[in-house]
């Protein structure tokens, strides 16, 4: 046993130092820098702090270079550094009225106040491979608006009218929950659900909101408005008495506006799903507001009809960090499971070749 343990050991450091070299790459080429990753895979990064409830670019970049962009396993990183860090209390609620918008589009309204702002998008770009992009090619100054510019929430615009749903107040004496510090408890508050949402896997949440417009769910979705800029963060502090800015992160904000044909204590009306996520993550704050829409059937007097409408089912498994672990733990050793279950097969195997064996004497002797 002890020589298989030592034989073992020196098999994993084996397989550290292959990885290495396997990240490092072809030495005749630079190794790649964190600035770099940082700048030009942004999305990558996004994702990765997103996912793992950090935002931090630069170790977010670490992680995505330590993981050979490998995505879950930069966010399975990320977290567990996570865990190590101090709490020092929450910050006040973020005020994304107040965003300073670089993007911002709506499907709802042509002509908005303060605009359609394109911005950074690939929503207008051909989906063609460009050559250009294997050089060094100059690339051009962006034209770009004034920035820091405030614009109104396009849920305003109907709030107005009365015609949409208030903006998420939350019940009188609730205290926000902590979905890193609390165990999971079902039926799971909206404040927590949107927690695991924001931090859920982007490909399962899309596949589920992908679900939803296919008729798995009833939601009927217009893009309210899809925004990304900077917002401010504050810190309460006791000995102050009031709050300070500890600085600006960049997120994005989806609100999507659904159709409700009003129940027995709410009139027709629109309804919202919402989505808030740290970076540039277009898809995965869409794909959570509609996921929290389809989840919002208790508050609606809705059927449960569809995978996106059960909580518990997408709660318990739009965690990819949770969810590689159980998938991957499968390549661990199973060596005495597997050993029982082989033996009960045999076991299984000879008892049927025996009363197959036994069917056809017994038929052979009537037979005769």
């Amino acid at each position: 046993m002890y020589v298989a343990v030592k034989g073992g050991e020196a098999a994993i450091a084996n397989a550290h130092r292959l990885l290495a070299d396997r990240r490092r790459g072809d030495r005749a080429l630079p190794a790649i820098t964190i600035d770099q990753v940082v700048e030009q895979l942004g999305l990558a990064v996004d994702r990765v702090m997103a996912e793992a409830s950090l935002y931090d670019r630069a170790l977010a970049a670490l992680a995505v270079r330590q993981a050979r962009g490998d995505m879950i396993e930069a966010i399975f990183i990320l977290r567990a550094y996570r865990t190590t860090l101090p709490r020092f209390g929450y910050c006040e609620p973020v005020d994304t009225a107040k965003m300073k918008v670089e993007r911002r589009v709506s499907a709802t309204y042509k002509d908005l106040p303060g605009g359609q702002l394109l911005g950074p998008t690939f929503d207008y770009t051909h989906r063609l491979l460009d050559p250009s992009l294997i050089g060094e090619e100059p690339v051009d100054e962006p034209a770009l608006k004034e920035p820091g510019e405030h614009v109104m929430r396009v849920s305003d615009i109907l709030d107005g009218e009365g015609l949409i749903e208030g903006d998420g107040q939350m019940p009188e004496g609730h205290v926000a929950g902590d979905l890193t510090r609390e165990p999971m408890e079902f039926p799971m508050a909206r404040d927590l659900r949107l927690q695991a949402l924001a931090r859920g896997d982007e490909g399962f949440l899309l596949a589920l909101a992908y679900s939803t417009q296919r008729g798995y769910g009833r939601t009927h979705p217009f893009v309210g408005e899809v925004r990304i800029g900077e917002v401010e963060v504050e810190l309460e502090l006791p000995e102050l008495g009031f709050a300070v800015s500890l600085g600006v992160i960049r997120v994005t904000e989806c609100q999507m506006v659904n159709q409700f044909k009003g129940s027995s204590r709410q009139p027709p009306q629109f309804t919202r799903g919402y989505g808030l996520v740290f970076g540039q993550s277009e898809r995965k704050a869409m794909s959570m507001s509609l996921v929290d829409r389809a989840l919002r059937t208790d508050e609606f007097d809705e059927d449960i009809g569809a995978p996106a409408q059960d909580q518990e089912f997408v709660i318990s498994h739009a965690d990819n960090v949770q969810a590689t672990g159980f998938v991957e733990h499968l390549k661990l050793p199973h060596y005495v499971d597997f050993q029982a279950e082989l033996d009960l097969v045999r076991r299984m195997r000879r008892e049927h070749d025996a009363a197959q064996a036994g069917g056809k004497d017994g038929m052979k002797e009537a037979a005769e």
